[in-house]
């Protein structure tokens, strides 16, 4: 194993046993939650339950990123080790987040110039930045250098697929991510927007499903269409959700039935209270490796 850090946010959504079982280490987001500020500390403050029933009984939140000062502080304590720094940070269409961790690189790269601090952009969010962290991982115990896989990141981190889908559009037209009057026409019509993460790190929806049925069945559609290998896919598959696990269990066994050559089974997290303070409740979100997104 390289003698560096290989390093993210908190919004990669995997589980503190997770992160620590890989050896990836983490700086916290903050979010408030009815005017109270929480660290975003994989829901040991307030429990992922906890936070989606108060958002459903009506809970203001509010997000915001890690500032210039956290990530020189969180940098630093690695670099007076003596190590080295590999950092992915929450896609940039979604957060600004990696001009905080750039300017401390700039600051500490002056006053540790024997160290390499490296900031890469993911383009990915929840729990597909968690599998690209996981795919790192892999890749540095193996003994790559912290240069190939600060490379392989770069040159593949947009075959990282992320398809989502929701049950409840409330949260996402208060975020401004769905019109009202589109909101409340899909609560009539009972649609489930399928929505992917772009090109650009951006969430996009991308189709209009009537019944929850249906777009568990469409999801999965989407992987055969855009995962690597198609059927024969053999990479690994994560799920996150929000309070809906019976509805990310419907998808998983979907998937498990439909590409028998997993490599181990889905594995299922929570969407973190950073990103379901903007999604809410109700959403389902799949990560699988596949061809490079373009648009």
């Amino acid at each position: 194993m390289g003698d560096y850090v290989l390093s993210c946010c908190s919004a990669a959504d995997l589980t503190k046993e997770q992160l620590e079982e890989r050896d990836i280490k983490y700086i916290y987001f903050h979010y408030q939650l009815d005017g109270v500020d929480y660290p975003d500390d994989l829901g040991a403050s307030v429990p992922y339950e906890e936070f989606y029933a108060m958002m459903n009984n009506g809970a203001d939140t509010k997000t915001s990123q890690v500032n210039a000062e956290e990530f020189e502080e969180y940098f630093e304590g690695f670099l007076k080790e003596g190590r080295d720094i590999l950092h992915l940070t929450l896609s940039s269409g979604i957060s600004g987040t990696i001009n905080s961790a750039n300017i401390a690189k700039d600051i500490l790269s002056e006053k540790y110039p024997e160290r390499k601090i490296y900031i890469v952009d993911s383009l990915a969010a929840s729990a597909g930045y968690g599998l690209l962290m996981d795919k790192l991982a892999d890749l540095r115990d193996e003994g790559k250098s912290i240069e190939e896989v600060y490379d392989f990141a770069i040159n593949n981190r947009l075959k990282l697929h992320h398809w989502f889908f929701s049950t409840d559009l409330k949260f996402f037209v208060k975020g401004g991510r769905i019109s009202k009057t589109a909101g409340a026409l899909g609560g009539v019509l009972n649609i489930c927007p399928l929505m992917n993460v772009d090109y650009l790190g951006r969430l996009i929806p991308r189709e209009k499903i009537r019944t929850k049925k249906k777009v568990i069945k469409r999801i999965v559609e989407k992987m055969h269409e855009c995962a690597e290998k198609g059927e024969d896919y053999s990479g690994k598959c994560f799920i996150s959700q929000s309070a809906c696990i019976e509805d990310a269990k419907a998808v998983a066994e979907l998937v498990e039935k439909e590409f028998p050559r997993l490599n181990g089974k889905v594995r299922i997290n929570y969407i973190g209270n950073l990103i379901g303070a903007h999604t809410g409740p109700g959403t389902v979100a799949l990560f699988f490796w596949g061809y490079e997104r373009v648009d």
